[in-house]
């Protein structure tokens, strides 16, 4: 079955280079960030796990802990992650999934029904699906999916702006409009009334049309 948004994130456990995890037991009650890449020792997937090591500390300031997956042993991983810190000049600190057997890359519909059963002989483009990024909340439940092709790294920048979105708007009854930066002004729900608005934010609410209802972003 396909995954969905709010859909519970399917639980399981794995090898990882940091030991065996139970992932709902591991995310605890805060967030969590799956992304997951095509194969070890490959260039694109190499920024990719370079980058989301520079800027684990933003995700940790926003109660989000990250952790990484490929089809490759966990062994392997942990042989990589020389290569990361040598090229990219970030030490990769968060846990990466071994899945050799495709066990979680089927679970999260990350490859193909036909693509077998484990990783040996599997090339990267064997593996072109399994280029993903799961946002979950706190109530283990799928905040975000996003799939991206073999060619394209990923901008994990946008991965945060998204977390900022989603937490804000958790919180608040607000929603952020295209490409919205934290601190920008956010567009009230239509579930609150002009009356409401002008009560809750005295200062910033703005009455574009019937529908549309801005105001400055909420503390």
């Amino acid at each position: 079955m396909s995954l969905r948004i709010n859909d519970e994130a399917p639980d399981f456990t794995a090898e990882t280079t940091q030991g065996t995890i139970n992932f709902h037991e591991w995310i605890g009650d805060g967030w969590a960030i799956l992304f997951s890449h095509p194969k070890d020792f490959t260039p694109v997937c190499t920024t990719e796990l370079g980058t989301m090591a520079g800027l684990e500390g933003e995700f940790q300031k926003r109660g989000a802990k990250i952790i990484g997956l490929s089809v490759d042993p966990a062994s392997s991983h942990a042989k990589w992650a020389i290569d990361i810190e040598e090229t990219q000049g970030h030490k990769v600190n968060y846990p990466m999934i071994g899945d050799p057997e495709l066990k979680v890359a089927k679970l999260y519909n990350m490859l193909p029904a036909d693509a077998g059963n484990t990783s040996e002989g599997r090339t990267p483009a064997g593996n072109a699906a399994v280029r993903t990024v799961f946002v979950i909340g706190p109530d283990k439940r799928i905040k975000l999916m996003l799939a991206y092709p073999m060619s394209t790294g990923r901008n994990f920048d946008e991965i945060i702006r998204v977390l900022d979105s989603i937490q804000l708007t958790t919180k608040h009854k607000v929603s952020t409009p295209a490409n919205w930066k934290n601190g920008d002004t956010v567009i009230l729900a239509g579930t609150v009334s002009d009356e409401e608005g002008q009560k809750l934010y005295p200062d910033s609410f703005k009455k574009i049309n019937s529908y549309i209802r801005t105001v400055a972003q909420p503390k």
